[in-house]
């Protein structure tokens, strides 16, 4: 084995002990701090609009597929989708979620459903929809606009894999004066949503949903896990710009492919 699988390994092994540690060490009478997430701050703020107001919020979930790199986003907004559900379920009118994939709108259903009934919302009037937009980008962009331009719809939660058509939806958000929570974990369109988006979720922090809405123990200790691997990182980064400065990099160099 090379020293970077092995590497790899003692990181993985060292960050699901990290996180068992923390979920063990919680103190359930005192929530653990998680550093400040503005967008999450700013998603319960609007929930809590909704439900005084009596409008609605809109859920888009992208139209990443389920069998790709893009399942992570999905699978993020999925999540995001769960706990604005849960936190909304006195509202007199539900969110609506779209999606632009055929597999991520059936479980996106499936959550709406066991949501619903497991918060006991069945018997409501009106409940949560999940709808299929489109299935190409053009298609899905000018459903999901339908949606967002909706004088119920009050404010937009962006969550999911996108491409140049977020450009259209941050836009139509903004032009409808609701505010637009918005992320993803493709880049180009993080930088679409860092510009126009009102509050936009960068880098990892689309992951950390099941930490700051629905504070479940194993998520809030995987984000202070990454808190700490983060710091570790700077560390590392840090001593390996010193070591080059005194000469000392080749040596480790050195030993690292001797080691291999």
């Amino acid at each position: 084995m090379t020293v970077t699988g092995f590497t790899g390994i003692v990181i993985i092994f060292l960050f699901l002990g990290s996180m068992f540690f923390f979920t063990l060490t919680r103190d359930q009478e005192k929530e653990r701090n998680l550093r400040q997430i503005p967008a999450f701050r700013r998603i319960k703020e609007v929930i809590g609009l909704t439900v005084e107001e009596g409008s609605q919020l809109h859920v888009s979930l992208g139209r990443g597929g389920f069998t790709s790199l893009q399942s992570a986003s999905a699978l993020a907004g999925l999540s995001i989708l769960q706990e604005i559900i849960k936190a909304s379920s006195v509202c007199d009118s539900p969110p609506v979620a779209t999606t632009g994939n055929a597999t991520i709108s059936f479980l996106a259903q499936d959550i709406i459903q066991g949501t619903s009934e497991a918060i006991s919302t069945e018997g409501h009037e009106r409940s949560s929809v999940g709808e299929l937009v489109g299935l190409t980008p053009f298609s899905y962009a000018v459903g999901t606009l339908t949606t967002i331009r909706e004088n119920q719809v009050s404010a937009n939660i962006l969550a999911g894999w996108y491409g140049n058509e977020i450009t259209w939806l941050t836009t139509a958000g903004e032009r409808q004066s609701s505010p637009t929570i918005a992320g993803t974990a493709q880049l180009p369109a993080q930088a679409i949503m860092y510009a126009s988006a009102s509050e936009p979720l960068i880098g990892e922090e689309i992951f950390t949903a099941g930490a700051y809405l629905g504070k479940k123990p194993m998520h809030v200790s995987s984000v202070n896990t990454q808190d700490i691997f983060r710091w570790i990182l700077v560390v590392l980064m840090i001593l390996g710009i010193v070591l080059k400065y005194l000469g000392m990099h080749d040596i480790f160099q050195s030993i690292l492919m001797g080691v291999s």
